[in-house]
């Protein structure tokens, strides 16, 4: 079993003390924002979907039977704690079958807030974002610290590191992406593959992010810089004699970005390039076991605004609310702010 080196650098000075989260699933709420409108028409059903204490699978299960449906037509936008309270939509295609009453999924786990005819299935990543609502509990900082440090991140955002439950309890997920690209198994399960392989991209995309905070360039563009549009997944090659490239950085118009490893072309060059070459140095079999996987090389940006952040600071507890972008993380956050168990 390979040691996974997870020690990330913090750009703001690191944690200004301590906290507990999670002590109670409201302690950690999240709410989905959608993409999606209904039309109030078709043969999918759109249901929004509170849960406690319960993963997204286990709600789409109950789905499943409740409906007579295949698993391939109920679906979900995004993924969302199962320690926690959570909101988001699912939706389930009935074709010309009756709807059934789903008030009988009704649990301490389980409500249904709302069920809107729609005509098409739902899509994964099909969000705007979330809007997480956190309790941390005894806390213990300097309270005039923790206050400027909610200033800075609430101005200059988080770098954009993937979360630890990316790689699983004790890095397992890396673990097995390693026995995967040496072809100790092979993995029939396309979730639990898909699990793999993005640990891995993510694990490498920490790396680049983590080195580019050390340097101090991981929210200002080195030359070469591939850059991606705030709240959109465009990319773009900035270019070397454009003096306002560091301006809209510097505005958070548009973000510098590091590599989601896989086949094809490289967009960096020049200095962005050379610093994930010399980070990237000797994990070749990683990146050639994405690559024989048929990933595709993508950009994800290094930096996460944290927009509409808001906080309560008492004697010993931190209430904080905000939104981040899909596929992002509320630890991601926390871990700028305090060291939480």
């Amino acid at each position: 079993m390979t040691s996974w080196p997870m020690e990330w650098a913090f750009a703001h000075g690191g944690p200004a003390g301590t906290g507990v989260i999670r002590t109670a699933p409201e302690d950690f709420r999240v709410d989905e924002i959608p993409l999606v409108t209904p039309d109030g028409a078709g043969e999918h059903v759109l249901l929004h979907v509170e849960k406690r204490g319960a993963n997204t699978d286990f709600v789409a299960r109950l789905l499943t039977r409740l409906a007579g449906v295949r698993p391939v037509d109920v679906s979900f936008a995004g993924m969302k704690d199962r320690h926690a309270v959570t909101t988001q939509w699912f939706s389930v295609r009935l074709g010309g079958s009756d709807e059934p009453d789903w008030s009988a999924l009704e649990s301490d786990e389980v409500r249904i807030l709302d069920s809107i005819r729609h005509g098409r299935k739902l899509r994964r990543g099909a969000l705007k974002g979330n809007r997480f609502s956190l309790v941390v509990r005894e806390v213990e900082a300097d309270r005039g610290e923790l206050q400027e440090r909610l200033e800075i991140i609430k101005a200059q955002g988080v770098p954009n590191y993937f979360g630890p439950q990316r790689f699983g309890r004790g890095a397992g997920n890396l673990d097995r992406a390693e026995a995967l690209f040496r072809g100790e198994f092979r993995e029939r399960n396309r979730t639990k593959r898909g699990l793999y392989l993005s640990a891995a991209r993510s694990w490498l995309f920490n790396r680049v992010l983590s080195e580019r905070v050390l340097t101090n360039t991981w929210n200002r563009p080195l030359t070469g810089e591939v850059l991606m549009l705030d709240g959109r997944s465009a990319v773009f090659p900035g270019e070397a004699d454009d003096s306002a490239l560091p301006g809209r950085v510097g505005a958070g118009e548009i973000h510098p970005t590091g590599p989601l490893w896989g086949e094809g072309h490289r967009m960096p060059a020049e200095d962005a390039l050379r610093l994930e070459d010399q980070v990237l140095t000797g994990l070749d079999s990683f990146k050639e076991g994405l690559e024989a996987a048929r990933l595709k090389q993508e950009r994800r940006a290094l930096r996460l605004p944290v927009r509409h952040l808001e906080w309560n600071l008492q004697t010993d507890t931190l209430e904080i609310a905000f939104q981040l972008d899909p596929g992002t993380y509320a630890t991601t956050v926390l871990r700028e702010l305090l060291e939480v168990e």
